[in-house]
């Protein structure tokens, strides 16, 4: 098989791994099915490190990655995976608390693979417009659920797991209970939103590469549809900063002026016709009545969530009540025990928020070492060329609008959110310092 002109002029070493873009593509595609993308991405993880082990042996596996991009992908990695070790060392259960340390170790094989698949020219092409056509999908999927009651590609999947099983993926009773649009996740597993939100970089600024302003607008408007209908506040305001920030550029001041005033025009549009928007848009307006049960219930409940959160930062400072111990320690912190929560019954499983969620499941400790990671991160986005600035663009973006902190979140040390998380984060390194390094466009590697 013939080489594209941009791996042709590589060493060798780096022709193995032709398989990471599409693995990549693959565990974000997996996504709604939280199972298998687990198993893609501990076999991806599996694989990753056979590759490497193999290349010792046989070639400079360095030629994979240039060594500024080995360096922060360990920082990064580092600086998620240490807080959860400092947590569990006076942990409650000790077992449970270890066990999760060990496996997070495979997140790091798994950020070398994604960062290998954007290590060239031509393999961020695949994986980048790969992931845009993921989001294209699923933005064409939940419009035809918006208009039919039913999501074409969850349906799917749970014929598939009828004929498997000889049960669906949800209950009807379960299903009854979906308040929102909720895709391919489907009405179990309501993180549509926030997910969609996050990724939508790769579809925006593939189209607007592709097609221009007009590309940008034309995936920009049916998107912006979909998140509104699914209902979670949080992916509305990291939606419009993915669309400040893609957009400003390509439209100007005043087309982006123009493109926000018809979004929120838009969204009240919406709520006029959805009754799920529209009591979102009824319970935000409650912040407004300027006290503390109006703002608790304009949160659905998260300033309960929050105070609790802050009574356990000051019960455990240091390294925090244990990552992935909030639920555990809810009931001690509730500032409202034994009366109604807005989320229904049991307690908060996490804080909803990802400074209040470092804090109480990690301590000072643990924030500390989450603001030396991003103080790398800026740090290699500082230093970088234009054009590796560039081509890490919608990564960088998407991770940024990820961890934006003034919003609520989901929780950073689950499975599911915390992979997610990695995996943008090793897209932002892998593209930065993409090989040959940065220096080579002009970025000033000896800072390193």
């Amino acid at each position: 098989m013939a080489n594209s002109s941009a791996e042709s002029s590589l060493p060798p070493a780096t022709l193995p791994m032709r398989w990471a873009p599409a693995w990549v593509i693959a565990c974000v595609a997996a996504w709604p099915a939280p199972g298998i993308a687990e198993v893609l991405l501990s076999l991806g993880a599996l694989a990753t490190v056979g590759t490497l082990l193999r290349r010792r042996f046989t070639g400079d596996g360095r030629t994979l990655l240039s060594v500024p991009a080995w360096a922060l992908t360990c920082t990064l990695f580092l600086a998620y995976w240490l807080p959860q070790l400092v947590s569990a060392v006076d942990a409650d259960d000790p077992g449970r608390a270890w066990g999760r340390v060990a496996a997070g170790l495979r997140y790091l094989p798994f950020m070398w693979l994604v960062a290998i698949a954007v290590a060239t020219d031509a393999r961020r092409r695949v994986t980048f417009t790969g992931l845009g056509v993921v989001v294209a999908l699923w933005v064409g999927d939940a419009l035809v659920q918006a208009l039919v009651g039913s999501s074409p590609l969850f349906w799917s999947m749970d014929q598939v797991k009828w004929l498997a099983s000889g049960h669906g993926l949800c209950s009807a009773a379960e299903a009854a209970q979906a308040d929102r649009l909720s895709g391919v996740f489907g009405p179990c597993n309501l993180k549509f939103g926030p997910v969609l939100a996050s990724l939508t970089p790769f579809a925006l600024f593939a189209a607007a590469a592709r097609w221009g302003r007009w590309g940008w607008l034309l995936v920009a408007v049916p998107t912006g549809v979909v998140i509104v209908l699914a209902g979670s506040r949080a992916s509305w305001i990291t939606y419009a900063l993915v669309l400040l920030f893609s957009g400003w550029r390509l439209l100007g001041r005043k087309g982006m002026a123009l493109v926000l005033l018809s979004g929120v025009l838009g969204a009240v549009l919406l709520a006029g016709l959805s009754t799920q928007v529209r009591e979102r848009v009824a319970r935000t307006t409650l912040a407004l009545t300027g006290d503390a049960a109006g703002m608790d219930a304009a949160l659905s409940g998260r300033g309960q969530i929050w105070s609790a959160a802050l009574c356990m930062v000051r019960a455990h400072p240091l390294n925090g009540v244990g990552a992935r111990e909030f639920r555990n320690a809810f009931p001690q912190c509730d500032p409202a025990h034994g009366q109604y929560a807005a989320w229904g019954a049991g307690p908060a499983l996490h804080a909803h928020q990802l400074v209040l969620e470092i804090l109480a499941e990690t301590g000072v400790l643990g924030l500390l070492l989450w603001l030396a990671g991003a103080a790398m991160a800026w740090r290699a986005w500082r230093y970088a060329g234009e054009e590796a600035r560039a081509r890490a663009r919608p990564a960088t973006l998407a991770l940024a609008v990820t961890v934006f902190p003034f919003n609520t979140h989901l929780a950073f040390y689950s499975a599911f959110w915390g992979g997610a998380t990695l995996l943008l984060a090793a897209l932002f390194v892998g593209a930065l310092l993409a090989y040959p390094p940065p220096a080579a466009a002009g970025g000033d590697q000896s800072r390193w």
